[in-house]
């Protein structure tokens, strides 16, 4: 099939008839708007089965109460393939406090709405309505992290695998380029045979069974759901196990095949895949993308605005890097992407920064070259090119491996490369930096390059907290460290002339914190004189060892004598997680009446003319 260079993804059967095609091979289904970027999975992922020869069309954001809006393409000679979108629908709609959200950055005019709650279910059920047999596999964030059983936040249960309420064929976890490409191969091959397709054994991919036979003789069998679900002391520890038996199996090379019984249905989730070679990175991020979104969306939306504000965030940055060793106990991207580093040349990242430079609306500065950690390129240590990750200790969080490599020479080299090219000014640096893989760096020559080059008056940076217990519990460097890092920033700026600012990300409500805690965060920012304006609230969402602490108020990392697990305190209540938040902001006016409830609670009154000045 050619190539088809400066088009878009067919999103109606008027753009799938202008490429002479009569029926599609796959139909993408996305709770997104169709950004035609390297930044949006929807994109990537059809780009990916288009370079294979696959016809494909995106259906983005259908109206998932009317199955017809599932019909535009017809009936797809593969597949559907289907995504909630670059988040979890139930995080894309409702705030931490379980708030409707007002906007929808990934909508069309960034209008909320657009999607529905557990899109997955949603918009597989439509489908099913529209076409019976038809094939239907699973995939993106939300697939990735309710592959099994897990804690819902927003229904405050455990709930099966996905996989089981979407009744959905196949789901894919993990980034998708390597397992859809030989799903779709399969599919294919099944097809022209007039065969039943053979979805099972194919790495990334969970697969569903009734009979407790076909598991795969070396599967290693969780904890059932209905174990996991229940409301006991037993129930909340059989939960934290399974969560560590998963996060123990993550890692493509150690990695081993998961059972999960579910009633008398079994989820089988495959070995992760392998992270893509820099070769494969580079090709995936330079298929022909128009690095825009659909002209659908240069018409008004309901609320008068156009476009897809997503697109603004990295029109004009790139991505060098996938997955992170840091390993944040409240983030879920090694779940889902692994602790594993895949980076890209940076040949590919020069040619991609070219293209920039070409755009009409281009005015020199390249916004961020990073990923889910910038300056991390590398794997962490050696050994995991051949044996994989360690199951048994963290690469950072306050007790970093003596193995560690940190080493920002590749990181270096990138950057004054990107910036000597003709017609970029500057290259900021905004994905975030691991300050504390930083400060194990001997070598100064990456602060002073940050400080000089890449930073714009603020480095927004995230200790979350002051307490070294809580930074224990969600595997961050200790409050030391943070210092000794503020002070060195502090130090070079001065050094090279600059006034600059570091701006801490702080959450509120984390495991292990509770009031007391909070006052010690609301102390320390008393003493530096920082005042944030924004706090986040701690989010328990699926595929974290955070939020399984939240519900099982269990750390899952340290066992007792006795084989349980350690106690964790949980700040669960509404109420509580307000009053923390409070004292993280005492100089807001509006929270003075909460902030002295909250030192009263405490039984430190004393502190109020600290703090308030009253």
């Amino acid at each position: 099939m050619t190539q088809h260079q400066n088009l878009f993804i067919p999103v109606s059967a008027e753009e799938m008839s202008e490429r002479g095609w009569t029926e599609l091979d796959f139909v993408f289904v996305s709770g997104d708007a169709y950004v035609d970027h390297s930044s949006f999975a929807a994109a990537v992922l059809c780009r990916v089965l288009e370079k294979a020869g696959y016809k494909t069309g995106i259906l983005a954001q259908p109206d998932w109460k009317n199955c017809e809006s599932f019909t535009i393409f017809g009936r797809p000679r593969l597949g559907f393939l289907v995504s909630a979108g670059a988040m979890d629908s139930m995080v894309a709609n409702y705030t931490a406090n379980n708030k409707p959200r007002s906007q929808d950055a990934y909508a069309h005019g960034g209008e909320a709405g657009h999607r529905p709650d557990r899109a997955l279910i949603a918009y597989t059920a439509k489908i099913r309505e529209a076409y019976k047999g038809v094939t239907v596999i699973i995939g993106g964030i939300e697939a990735s992290l309710r592959r099994t059983a897990h804690y819902d936040y927003w229904s405050n249960t455990v709930r099966r695998s996905i996989l089981l309420d979407s009744k959905a064929d196949l789901l894919i976890y993990g980034m998708g380029e390597i397992p859809l490409t030989e799903t779709a191969s399969r599919l294919a091959q099944a097809f022209t045979k007039g065969e039943k397709p053979d979805l099972r054994g194919i790495r990334g991919t969970c697969w569903r069974t009734g009979k407790k036979d076909e598991l795969p003789e070396n599967a290693v069998l969780l904890p059932s759901f209905e174990q996991v679900s229940e409301k006991t002391d037993k129930g909340r520890h059989n939960f934290a196990q399974s969560y560590l038996i998963q996060e123990q199996n993550t890692d493509a090379h150690s990695a081993s095949v998961l059972a999960e019984q579910s009633d008398s249905r079994w989820i089988v989730q495959e070995k992760p895949c392998f992270p893509l070679t820099t070769e494969e990175f580079d090709r995936v991020m330079e298929l022909p993308f128009m690095r825009t979104w659909h002209p659908v969306y240069d018409k008004a939306a309901g609320n008068g605005k156009t476009g897809v504000p997503a697109l603004q965030e990295v029109l004009f940055s790139l991505t060098s890097c996938r997955g992170c060793f840091g390993a944040c106990s409240f983030c879920a991207i090694t779940f889902h992407q692994g602790k594993r580093i895949q980076a890209r040349s940076h040949d590919s990242l020069e040619r991609e920064a070219v293209i920039l430079t070409q755009h009409k609306d281009f005015k020199g500065y390249i916004h961020d070259v990073g990923g889910p950690t910038a300056n991390f390129r590398q794997d962490a240590c050696e050994k995991q090119k051949t044996q994989g990750v360690c199951t048994n200790r963290e690469c950072l969080g306050s007790s970093p491996c003596p193995g560690l490599r940190a080493d920002h020479s590749d990181y270096i080299s990138l950057l004054r490369r990107l910036r000597a090219l003709p017609g970029i000014k500057k290259v900021f640096i905004r994905s975030g930096i691991r300050f504390d893989y930083l400060m194990l760096d001997k070598n100064t020559d990456f602060l002073q390059e940050l400080c000089e080059h890449h930073v714009s008056g603020q480095l927004k940076v995230a200790p979350e907290h002051v307490n070294n217990r809580v930074l224990e519990l969600i595997r961050k460097s200790t409050h030391e460290v943070y210092e000794e890092f503020c002070k060195e920033f502090n130090a070079m700026n001065k050094k090279i002339g600059k006034k600059q600012y570091l701006i801490p990300y702080l959450i509120a409500g984390l495991p292990g914190a509770g009031l007391n805690e909070a006052i010690e965060t609301a102390l320390y920012l008393k003493k530096t004189g920082f005042i944030p304006e924004q706090v986040q609230d701690f989010y328990p969402t699926p595929g974290n060892l955070a939020t399984c602490m939240y519900y099982t108020e269990l750390n899952p990392e340290k066992i007792n004598t006795d084989g349980s697990f350690e106690k964790v305190y949980i700040p669960s209540g509404g109420r509580e997680r307000r009053l923390q938040r409070a004292l993280l902001q005492f100089n807001n006016p509006d929270n003075r009446k909460l902030v002295i409830e909250a030192l009263e609670e405490a039984g430190k009154p004393e502190l109020i003319h600290t703090l308030l000045g009253m």
